[in-house]
């Protein structure tokens, strides 16, 4: 019995170090039909690789809904630009009414960037066209 308890504390440590780090924001989720409006796309080059990208939405449940619509406008620029790869340095969300913003910043390359937030332009593009998610 001990032995069990201290398992479950282990996972239950180990999930919460994963799962805490969600803030309040981005926990709480709409009990409403997800119906997303994506209303545009802003495109900023903001020096060479790095670029902030604007976009708006309504009908978000929540901060990553906001986010994954920065994603996919990041990942297809890094391909009209002629790269394979992206990597979010960060998105701010904010919430004013119904509609949604986010201005995210991202560097672009054509080789695998070092850090934990990279994402595969092409392949992300293609999970964007899938989900529904446009893109610039």
């Amino acid at each position: 019995m001990m032995a069990t308890l201290a398992r479950l504390a282990v996972v239950t440590a180990a999930s919460g170090g994963l799962f805490g780090c969600a803030s309040d924001k981005t926990a709480q989720v709409s009990e409403a039909p997800f119906n997303p409006v994506y209303l545009g796309i802003e495109t900023i080059l903001l020096d060479g690789d790095l670029v902030n990208f604007r976009v708006e939405m309504t009908g978000a449940r929540n901060d990553e809904d906001v986010d994954a619509y920065a994603r996919c406008a990041a990942a297809q620029y890094a391909l009209i630009r002629g790269f394979g790869f992206a990597r979010h340095l960060r998105t701010n969300v904010a919430k004013q009414g119904g509609t949604w913003r986010g201005d995210a910043v991202y560097t672009i390359s054509a080789s695998l960037p070092m850090g934990l937030k990279t994402i595969d332009a092409e392949v992300t593009v293609r999970d964007c066209g899938a989900q529904g998610i446009p893109t610039v």
